[in-house]
């Protein structure tokens, strides 16, 4: 009988997932597995229950928002062996559940999690720390956690977008150097993101086309500072229309990035706060976790 470790955040997404937990449990166990059962406290709870505990099983599944995720594979990466992870989304927005077509359904996705094929996906380093799909600056960013969770619970990722539109008529931009790809660029930014998704905020196609989650590259966005209202409008009709073709926004894929700043600069990690950086060297660590997917191909 194999061991099965599950954490989950009793309070993502309206909590609704305490009606869908004995039909989970249930799910575990018809496959075999002896289940133990964590629920998160607090911010930061799951990545040192992942740390201290996930050497001892052989399933870790967590539930929660993508931020729930990101603490559990913060935690496993700091164990002494891989240890696959099944994730059953619960949160308000759930990209990286999207990317990697996942089903809105948490009992199926707990199937997929104790019965799907491993996926050998990629994961970001950023300085010291791990993100699993997103590391971003700048305008909207410090949405995510500064939005109320009553607000996300009831509007979803429309929450994010609404709060950020608040902040349009006192824009603050980011004087920094990016160096990606052999080539320099010091400007002032509104935003940038590094991303390993093929959903941001609920919106696809923001990240690029032809993103694959295993390949070992990540797709970054930056949006210039706008010289007049003109190009203010062109980059948030982008935004809006998910049509990023248009010359305030740099988009490169590379494997690693390093950002300098005279001021230091908040970031976000997977929607939540990550601190406030002079220096931010991001990295792509290849295939470094596996994921519980679809047995079918999907989107990834």
């Amino acid at each position: 009988m194999g061991k099965l470790l599950f954490i989950f955040n009793p309070y993502a997404g309206k909590g609704r997932i305490r009606n869908k937990l004995l039909d989970i449990i249930e799910v575990f166990a018809g496959h075999g597995y002896e289940v133990t059962v964590y629920p998160t406290k607090e911010p930061g709870d799951a990545v040192g229950a992942a740390r201290e505990k996930g050497n001892e099983y052989d399933l870790v599944v967590c539930s929660g928002g993508d931020g729930t995720l990101d603490e559990v594979v913060t935690g496993l990466m700091g164990c002494e062996r891989k240890v696959p992870v099944g994730y059953i989304p619960a949160g308000s927005t759930n990209d990286f559940g999207v990317s990697l077509g996942l089903p809105k359904n948490m009992v199926e996705a707990a199937r997929i999690a104790v019965s799907g094929r491993r996926f050998a996906c990629d994961i970001g380093g950023f300085n010291q720390d791990t993100f699993v799909y997103i590391a971003a600056f700048g305008i909207f960013t410090d949405v995510s956690y500064e939005t109320p969770q009553s607000y996300k619970n009831v509007l979803g990722h429309m929450a994010y977008i609404l709060e950020g539109m608040k902040r349009l008529p006192g824009l603050r931009t980011y004087r920094m150097k990016a160096v990606c790809n052999g080539r320099e660029v010091e400007e002032e930014f509104l935003f940038g993101m590094i991303t390993n998704s093929a959903s941001v905020g609920g919106f696809k196609n923001i990240t690029g086309k032809y993103v694959e989650l295993n390949d070992g590259l990540f797709e970054v966005t930056l949006i210039r500072k706008p010289r007049n209202p003109l190009e203010l409008n062109q980059i948030m009709t982008s935004l809006v229309t998910e049509n990023m073709e248009t010359d305030c926004i740099i988009y490169e894929k590379t494997d690693r990035i390093l950002f300098e700043s005279e001021e230091k600069v908040a970031w976000t990690l997977d929607g939540e706060y990550g601190g406030e950086h002079l220096v931010a060297e991001i990295i792509n660590r290849p295939q470094a976790i596996e994921l519980m997917v679809p047995e079918e191909e999907s989107t990834i």
